[in-house]
């Protein structure tokens, strides 16, 4: 299931794998050589004396993204490690530079073939190996950068700018993926249109800015007060919805209520000063052994006829939709 956070900008990756490299070579002597080296350069390193070693040092959840491999080893040599690690599908690229004895053309294009993104041939001095290691450093910085700016771009095209919550879009999307789910499952689901009452005399008379930090706020205080696997959207303007998996009959009335308290029973701070807030929210739910409601579409409709209720009936209240068990709406 996927999870409704969408409350905060998304967290640039950690860079602390640009300082890592994995060593794996057989040789003790080589390999302590190569240790002290790149521990001099200001690198993490962790070492492999062989190839199967290696690999399971790569399986690690914090694994180096650059990976120095000799090409002979036991167990495993380094072009088939290569291939194996360029076969693994997920996670963040792996620079691999491979160190080798044969300088023969075919070895070469043997091991570049294999998924090596360069290679060294021994004898080498340690500035020509620092040389490579900066350009492969350079390499996944680059992937770095990417990356975070693929899951920044992500992040806006599925939340909403100002609070930060699901947009409308992506919590649509979930609600028709919800629904397939409890088509499938047979379990319950329930969904709450949530209005914030005569929040057009706060934009009028203290302005926008002022109704900026007042949605904020409205949306922190939702997210807070729903469970872990429910979404939180904004519908528009200043409603919101709020999907809620597996839930119906009371404890979907106690969860509107708790929704309806969060903001009714403390006012908002602001740069205007303290504003009493309410909520009117509008319940509906398809239910496992009925009918439920066949369409994304007819659960909204449901929901906001019965926001239609409760703001109809005073405002600051919850008014539950008939569903194919309930053939009453209440309001509270």
């Amino acid at each position: 299931m996927e999870r409704r956070e969408g409350k905060c900008d998304p967290e640039p990756a950690s860079e602390s794998y640009l300082d890592a490299v994995l060593i794996a070579e057989d040789d003790p002597v080589f390999r302590r050589v190569l240790q002290g080296w790149f521990q001099k350069w200001q690198y993490r390193v962790t070492l492999a004396g062989n190839g199967l070693e290696a690999w399971q040092a790569l399986q690690e959840e914090d694994a180096p993204q650059m990976a120095v491999l000799d090409w002979m080893m036991p167990g495993m040599d380094g072009i088939e490690l290569c291939r194996k690690i360029r076969g693994h599908d997920g996670g963040p690229y792996r620079y691999v530079l491979l160190l080798t004895a044969r300088d023969d053309r075919q070895d070469v294009v043997t091991g570049l073939n294999a998924g090596a993104d360069d290679y060294l041939t021994k004898p080498f001095d340690a500035e020509e190996l620092r040389a490579r290691v900066r350009a492969g450093r350079r390499i996944l910085e680059l992937q770095h950068a990417l990356l975070h700016a693929r899951d920044a771009l992500q992040f806006q095209a599925a939340h909403d700018p100002l609070t930060e919550l699901w947009n409308r879009g992506a919590i649509l999307g979930f609600l028709q993926r919800e629904i397939d789910r409890q088509r499938r499952n047979n379990l319950p689901l329930a969904v709450l249109m949530a209005d914030l009452d005569h929040f057009k005399e706060v934009n009028d008379t203290h302005g926008h800015l002022v109704g900026d930090a007042v949605l904020q706020e409205v949306a922190r205080r939702l997210m807070a007060t729903v469970r872990s696997y429910d979404f939180v959207g904004r519908y528009g303007g200043e409603e919101f919805l709020i999907i809620l998996p597996g839930c119906s009959g009371s404890d979907l009335t106690a969860s509107a209520e708790r929704l309806r308290r969060t903001i009714a029973d403390r006012p908002i701070e602001t740069s205007a000063g303290a504003i009493a807030m309410t909520l009117s929210l509008g319940c509906a739910s398809a239910q496992p052994d009925g009918e439920g409601l066949q369409s994304c579409t007819a659960l909204l409709c449901s929901a906001d006829t019965a926001l239609y209720t409760a703001k109809a009936g005073g405002r600051n209240r919850v008014a539950v939709a008939p569903t194919a068990q309930t053939t009453t709406a209440g309001t509270r």
